[in-house]
C-alpha cells in the first residue's frame, strides 16, 4: 500500500484512467468485430467499417491506442471491405 497521500491519489487516478481507456479500448474491438461480421457475411456494410474507423481515429487522438497501431487496423479493415466488394 502507498505511504504518502500523493501516491494514494496517484494510485486512484491510475484506476480511473485504466477503466475509462479499457471502455475505450472494448468499445474499438466491438466496432471492428461488428464491422467484419458484415464484411464476411456476404453483405459489406460501409456505414459500420466508417463507425469502427471513427472510433479508431477518436482512441488514436486521445492517446488510447497509438496512432501508427490505429492506422494499421484501418488498413486491414478497408483493404478486408476491397476484397469483399470486389
Amino acid at each position: 500500500m502507498a505511504n504518502t497521500k500523493s501516491a494514494q491519489k496517484r494510485i486512484r487516478t491510475n484506476q480511473r484512467k485504466h477503466d475509462r481507456n479499457q471502455a475505450y479500448r472494448s468499445r474499438v474491438k466491438t466496432m471492428i468485430r461488428n464491422a467484419e461480421q458484415s464484411i464476411f457475411a456476404g453483405t459489406p456494410d460501409a456505414e459500420a467499417v466508417k463507425l469502427a474507423i471513427s472510433t479508431l481515429d477518436k482512441a488514436a487522438v486521445k492517446g488510447i491506442i497509438h496512432k501508427n497501431n490505429a492506422a494499421r487496423r484501418k488498413s486491414r479493415l478497408v483493404a478486408k471491405l476491397k476484397a469483399a466488394s470486389a
